[in-house]
Order: structure tokens, then C-alpha cells, then sequence
């Protein structure tokens, strides 16, 4: 019989997991819960020069209603989404699509600049490219080995 260590937390894990099916299926609000009904996703990758940002937010209007800020070495995207063509007359049956402020914090990998940072918004996706500082301070020690 193989011996499984004692983890006593690992049933919060399937808890947390049900709150959070549970919750999906309620219309969306803007009372706090931004993150989690805007389902505001962030791919985050680097290369050899840049880490680099996407981001799926749709309904932007204009380039004032996001907010791009990165302070040590933490992405932090915020805004407002406003639709000026909302329905006003009739009744609504059903509203999912997100209205209000979103935001949402992301560590980086390794040391950013925050000079020189380029972002775009096209076709309801923000792609955001952040230049890494080069570190010239990394070096390799050697080890005696008697």
C-alpha cells in the first residue's frame, strides 16, 4: 500500500472551485465582482527583449476609458466600459454584456522598463509590449570542488 501525505487543505480547493461554477451563472453586476464577471483574461509572454501583454477587452470607446500603469514589475490595466447605445425604452429581458469599471493586476516575469512601453488597441484586444531591462549584473560563480 503506497502512503499519500496529509494535505488538509486540498478539499478547500474543490470548495473554491463549486463557489466559483456556482457564481458564473448569475447576470453580471458591477458591485466589485469586475474581475470575475468581465472575465477579463491576460495572456502574459516574454521574448528576448519584451514582455508582452494581451488582453481581450471589448466595448473600449475610446483610448481615455483604459489605464495601462506598471509599477514593480506589476501590470495593472483598469477603465471604464461605456455604451453609449443602450437600450432605454422597452424592457430588458436578459443583460450579460459588462458595463462599468474593470480591473485587473498581473505580476511580470523578471525586471521591466517602464520607459518605452507600447500598447494598441484593435478589434476589442489590447496588446501591450513592455521592454525588459537588461540585467548586466547576472554572472556565473564557479565552484571549487575538492
Amino acid at each position: 500500500m503506497a502512503l499519500i501525505p496529509y494535505e488538509p487543505f486540498r478539499h478547500l480547493d474543490n470548495v473554491r472551485r463549486e463557489f466559483d461554477r456556482f457564481f458564473m451563472d448569475f447576470p453580471t453586476t458591477n458591485r466589485g465582482l469586475e474581475d470575475h464577471f468581465l472575465g477579463l483574461r491576460i495572456d502574459v509572454h516574454e521574448t528576448e527583449n519584451e514582455v508582452v501583454a494581451i488582453c481581450d477587452i471589448p466595448g473600449l470607446e475610446k483610448k481615455e476609458d483604459v489605464n495601462i500603469d506598471i509599477e514593480n514589475n506589476k501590470l495593472t490595466i483598469s477603465g471604464t466600459i461605456n455604451r453609449t447605445n443602450e437600450i432605454r425604452e422597452g424592457r430588458i429581458h436578459r443583460q450579460e454584456r459588462f458595463v462599468g469599471h474593470f480591473n485587473r493586476s498581473v505580476s511580470l516575469p523578471g525586471t521591466v522598463s517602464n520607459e518605452g512601453v507600447k500598447a494598441s488597441y484593435k478589434n476589442g484586444v489590447l496588446e501591450v509590449h513592455i521592454p525588459k531591462l537588461k540585467n548586466d549584473n547576472k554572472r556565473r560563480i564557479d565552484v571549487e570542488f575538492h
